[in-house]
């Protein structure tokens, strides 16, 4: 999607599905994106099951050395104080 630069989809937690999947996305510069918008776009092109249900936008995603995102780090805080944890 145009003004997209990074993007990692996680799961977290949810109440009524046990997880549902949210989107981390790092905007272009100077883009102006909207949680909708990158909903709607996956939606158009994904199955149902697959798009995200929420969107959050962060400056930049962590990285490994050998540049791997680290999805551990993105998932930890929407499961604290969770029972269930995903690793």
């Amino acid at each position: 999607m145009a003004g997209v630069a990074d993007a990692a989809v996680i799961g977290i937690p949810d109440d009524k599905w046990g997880e549902t999947v949210k989107a981390i996305v790092v905007s272009a510069p100077g883009a102006e994106l909207d949680a909708a918008s990158i909903i709607a776009f996956c939606r158009e092109r994904l199955a149902h099951y697959k798009c995200p249900t929420s969107v959050d936008f962060v400056a930049v995603l962590p990285r490994n050395p050998s540049g791997k995102i680290l999805k551990r780090e993105l998932r930890e805080p929407y499961w604290l104080h969770r029972e269930r944890r995903i690793h």
